[in-house]
């Protein structure tokens, strides 16, 4: 009896430690599901890149309260204020700024996801990602106080990380979406060092996209860059291969002449390029079994041999606006994602099956950090929105640095202004003069008369995007020769013009090359030069008056003509009052005397 006893109290023991445990899993899958509920019920997924200096202030407090069991890190240098020092010079500035940079590029990473198991509940893995993500950006915030380092606008939320790191862990081959007219400046190196992370036998091809827009010579120039350093690499053009599916013809392209080229300069079709993915997935699959079945000695390299591959998974990434979207569509013959030219069209990565052996995995375009670019920079390349811009003379200038003149006056049928004789003729147009000559060629008067400059910029930096405006970068390393010698093959790409527009430029050319410029400015010249603004402004204003008159002319109605003959005339005196004196008679005061004593 006493052995039942003890028996029957394990037995009860036992199934109390089961239902606790089943309860904790219970109330541990109630909580996850609430979580889950209230971030579908949550704002919309959007980008978050600038934030204002109040919610900046904010977060970092959140951020302090969050961190406070971590060590403060205590900074080892003081403030000094130097009031003796000389000023510095732009290059001075500029090298010391690659110093920096230099030194500090190993701390401008793609935040990492920590480590997690099946094991973990939804909460310490949220918990444990947030935990990551702060400490990563307060790495930055760090970075953004040395003064000598400028850091561009970059992706806060870490719900748009968090589908890169879905995107990351699903995908056999990683494939970074790239414009071609500067691939560098789209290409994350970190990222790729963080997929070798994630798997060793991962690899990151980069599709360089709107390939149609670079002439044939400069394709092989960034064909032997990119072979030079060992990158995977596929130019393609993702309009092309839809205008092909729709059976339309692209101007400036033809698949006959791609498929002639080699495989390193060619564009590749929708067919070739699903293909090589295919392959490229494939053979990452097949040594990563291969070292598994090393490994684990229970399994032949036979039997892993055969089983290779049998499912594939591709992952899109890239910064926004680079065509990753437009690619999937093109690769899956119909829409099946939105398409805009507002970056950040894209909330969430999805997944779309190509065949039972190729899925394919779509990313959210996501801003990178990095030292090399400007904010305008980054609004003319189309990885900021346009229509939040607030300095658009800025962006403009970038334009007006990276086109040649005698482009932009072909391509918009305008005149820009000649640089002054005591300027340099080599100097490129400024924002003011390029969005005035477009202002006036196309008729955008604001409502105070002037011009439109904001409608202006806004419509030219849409054609520099869509590549209406030819432009590209050439690799780093290539001589001043050499980029004279692009420079004059630029009217040899897409978008040519014809050969009277050539022998202009070159007359143009030779009109610099006789122009004398001159140590110092002549003063005669700068007082004629302030001259003609003052006529220039005084004209714009009496035509902008006219035009106002002409405007309400036939809603006026006809007033007389008011008499005016009673002012005084100009008698030739000297600008004086004139004062009228009425006299009174002379009056006889002793005839008036005697008539009265009469």
């Amino acid at each position: 009896m006493a052995g039942g006893g003890r028996k029957e109290k394990g037995e009860a023991l036992g199934r109390a430690l089961i239902r606790q445990r089943n309860k904790a899993a219970a109330a541990a899958k109630e909580r996850g599901e609430a979580l889950a509920f209230a971030r579908r019920r949550a704002m919309p997924l959007e980008s978050v890149i600038d934030v204002s200096d109040i919610d900046a202030v904010l977060q970092r407090a959140a951020e302090a309260d969050q961190l406070a069991e971590a060590a403060s890190v205590s900074s080892d240098s003081d403030l000094v204020i130097d009031l003796d020092a000389a000023g510095e010079t732009d290059e001075e500035r500029r090298r010391l700024r690659k110093e920096q940079e230099a030194l500090h590029a190993s701390s401008l990473r793609v935040p990492r996801r920590p480590p997690w198991h099946n094991q973990m509940t939804v909460e310490e893995l949220d918990a444990n990602e947030r935990r990551a993500f702060l400490v990563w950006r307060r790495n930055l915030a760090r970075l953004e106080e040395n003064d000598k380092l400028v850091l561009t606008p970059f992706e806060k939320n870490i719900d748009i990380w968090r589908q890169l790191w879905r995107v990351l862990e699903r995908s056999d081959l990683l494939v970074m979406v790239v414009d071609a007219r500067d691939p560098l400046f789209y290409r994350c190196p970190d990222l790729e060092a963080y997929a070798k992370e994630i798997d060793e036998h991962k690899r990151t091809m980069l599709l360089v996209n709107k390939a149609d827009l670079l002439p044939l010579n400069i394709r092989k120039r960034w064909a032997e860059y990119f072979k030079a350093h060992d990158i995977l690499f596929v130019f393609w053009s993702a309009k092309a291969a839809t205008a092909t599916l729709e059976g339309k013809k692209l101007s400036g392209y033809s698949e006959e002449e791609s498929a002639s080229l080699d495989l390193d300069t060619k564009i590749y079709g929708r067919d070739e390029l699903l293909m090589r993915l295919q392959t490229e997935a494939e053979s990452i699959v097949a040594q990563r079994r291969t070292s598994t079945a090393e490994e684990d000695h229970d399994v032949s390299s036979s039997d892993s041999a055969s089983s290779v591959a049998k499912h594939v998974v591709v992952g899109f990434v890239g910064y926004p606006n680079v065509g990753k979207s437009s690619t999937i569509n093109a690769l899956v013959g119909e829409k099946r994602t939105g398409v805009t030219h507002t970056p950040g069209k894209t909330k969430h990565f999805q997944t779309l099956i190509i065949s039972e052996e190729l899925t394919l995995c779509d990313c959210p375009g996501l801003v990178f950090p990095s030292f090399s670019s400007s904010r305008h920079e980054m609004v003319a390349c189309g990885v900021l929105p346009i229509d939040r811009m607030t300095k658009h003379r800025e962006a403009i200038q970038v334009v007006a640095d990276r086109v040649p003149r005698d482009i932009l006056e072909q391509i918009y049928k305008i005149t820009l202004p000649k640089p002054k004789p005591y300027e340099s003729q080599s100097r490129p147009p400024t924002a003011a003069e390029l969005l005035r000559a477009y202002c006036a060629s196309r008729g955008h008067v604001s409502h105070a008369g002037l011009p439109d400059e904001t409608r202006a910029a806004r419509q030219i930096l849409k054609d520099y995007i869509d590549g209406k405006i030819p432009h590209f970068e050439l690799p780093p390393g290539v001589t001043d020769v050499d980029k004279e010698r692009e420079v004059i093959a630029r009217s040899e790409g897409p978008t040519t013009s014809s050969a009277a527009n050539e022998s202009d430029a070159d007359d143009l050319d030779e009109e610099d090359e006789d122009t004398v410029n001159p140590a110092e400015p002549d003063m005669k010249d700068v007082l004629d030069d302030l001259e003609s603004f003052d006529l220039a402004n005084e004209g714009s204003k009496t035509a902008a008056k006219k035009k106002k008159e002409v405007s309400h002319k036939h809603h006026k109605k006809p007033q007389r003509k008011k008499d005016r003959s009673w002012r005084v005339g100009n008698d030739g005196g000297d600008g004086t009052a004139v004062v009228r004196v009425f006299q009174k008679p002379a009056v006889n005061l002793s005839a008036v005397g005697a008539s009265g004593r009469v």
